[in-house]
């Protein structure tokens, strides 16, 4: 269980720091807000995991990242058209 706990809050780290940085460049400033928060938690959690991580679970913290990220890339457009009603 502990490969998946890592793997999401990597995922979730990555995934909110892209979407954060397209918020930014973007003007979104409540999605920023918001994203802050969960990057804070995200964080957190992950943090919190990593220092007890056997080289398995880092190979499952590092796969969280690259998944991460590309799903942000692919989700926010999307989300932003929607909450802009486009």
């Amino acid at each position: 269980m502990s490969h998946l706990y890592l793997f999401a809050s990597a995922f979730a780290t990555v995934f909110l720091l892209g979407f954060q940085q397209k918020n930014v460049h973007g003007n979104h400033y409540l999605a920023a807000i918001v994203t802050s928060i969960g990057i804070g938690a995200a964080q957190i959690f992950l943090w919190r995991l990593v220092p007890q991580a056997n080289a398995s679970e880092i190979v499952a913290t590092l796969c969280g990242g690259p998944a991460g990220i590309c799903a942000a890339m692919w989700l926010h457009p999307k989300f932003i058209k929607r909450m802009e009603g486009k």
